[in-house]
């Protein structure tokens, strides 16, 4: 007989602080993308400890095993930190100078660590086999995802969904988030390298000055990217880097332009590259400047089973309430999920970790970030609770 709500309920509780503790100590250890070795040891401590079989997949991805049988259902946490100085006054602050869990993934594998504990204890009641996936490398091209599925994490046995979930600094603890279809955009970085010919400042027509390419490529690419697509069609190109120049009377030989495009539709994305490749290039030839182009691919569109999606509602709206359970708006952030997505049918949800007596909204990527750790008690409940359910 599967475990009551009650019974999962009070599993939580007890477990709790542990909770919190695991946490914080990954939290004052934060490690880059693809140097989470510290981290991995720790997360292989604890599941040893609590006799969990486990693997590792790639050089510090985890995955964990629970239960029996070909009947299987995943569960994924992001573990890796971001390049950013922690500026909070918690006692268990980064310790690693210039890194910081400034994205929750702390969070993420803590609440994965603890839904863990709890599902062991019940693994005779399971209906089949529940995977762990502890994944790097969340916060680079081209993902942990990819690399851990590359390596064989879905395989033996197969999972027939994937959950995975993301704190939210803008929904109140307690609540979340969750919705069909597609929620999370592609990603793809933009790099551009103008040359052209440095002069005098007082002399313009003895150069050909890069700067001014820079100047109406940004406009231009706006102004293209609205023609050359559907108004129903969410998309955003986003040049936030150009550099060139270090004197008042100098026109530089070379400027560097980066930016960001985000996309849902895969068609207009690959549409999009090659505009952004073609008309760099001529609108540069118009100045006389060269004008060199890349385009490195990121994550595909996250995109959430809509068949999975309404039982995931359903199931949690009978666990949490019909308040505390809200649809939202697709994000143009990206998440590299969306490589487990296109393999198997998964959901993706928002956990609210905003205290609801904070004035002040910190969100993600923000050196100040400072969930309210009272959000791991729902994040692990919806997680084992959705998991045994689903399973």
């Amino acid at each position: 007989m599967k475990p009551s709500i009650i019974e999962i309920n009070n599993q939580v509780e007890e477990i709790y602080q542990q909770v919190v503790d695991f946490r914080r100590k990954i939290h004052q250890n934060p490690e880059l993308s693809n140097k989470e070795f510290a981290t991995t040891e720790f997360i292989i401590s604890i599941l040893k400890e609590n006799n969990i079989e486990y693997k590792r997949i790639t050089e510090t991805g985890v995955v964990g095993v629970i239960g029996y049988g070909k009947n299987c259902l995943a569960l994924r946490a992001d573990i890796d930190a971001l390049p950013i100085k922690e500026e909070t006054d918690v006692p268990f602050a980064s310790q690693n100078h210039g890194i910081m869990h400034a994205c929750g993934h702390d969070l993420h594998t803590a609440m994965l660590l603890g839904s863990a504990i709890i599902l062991k204890k019940f693994e005779n009641h399971l209906n089949g086999t529940i995977k762990l996936i502890f994944q790097p490398s969340e916060e680079s091209i081209p993902g942990g995802a990819l690399k851990m599925i590359k390596a064989g994490v879905l395989d033996n046995p197969r999972p027939k969904f994937i959950l995975g979930q993301h704190i939210y600094p803008e929904l109140n603890t307690g609540e979340i988030a969750v919705s069909a279809g597609p929620v999370m955009a592609a990603a793809d970085e933009l790099y551009w390298n103008l040359y052209g010919k440095g002069s005098h400042a007082a002399q313009p027509h003895m150069g050909n000055d890069p700067l001014v390419v820079a100047a109406h490529l940004i406009i231009h690419l706006q102004t293209m990217l609205n023609k050359n697509k559907n108004p129903f069609s969410p998309a955003v190109l986003s040049v936030t880097s150009v550099i060139g120049g270090k004197a008042t009377n100098v026109f530089p030989d070379f400027v560097s332009m980066q930016g960001t495009l985000r996309t849902f539709d895969a068609e207009l994305r690959s549409k999009l590259h090659k505009l952004i490749e073609h008309n760099s290039r001529q609108l540069s030839s118009l100045f006389d400047v060269k004008c060199n182009v890349e385009i490195r691919k990121g994550f595909p569109a996250l995109i959430n089973d809509a068949e999975l999606a309404e039982k995931f509602k359903t199931i949690t709206v009978s666990l949490l309430g019909n308040d505390k359970v809200h649809n939202f708006e697709p994000k143009m952030w990206a998440e590299d999920f969306a490589y487990f997505a296109r393999e198997v049918p998964s959901v993706f949800w928002l956990l609210g970790v905003k205290n609801a007596l904070d004035n002040e909204i910190i969100p993600l990527h923000n050196s100040k970030l400072n969930p309210d750790e009272l959000a791991m008690k729902t994040g692990v409940l919806t997680m084992v609770n959705a998991a045994i359910e689903l399973l």
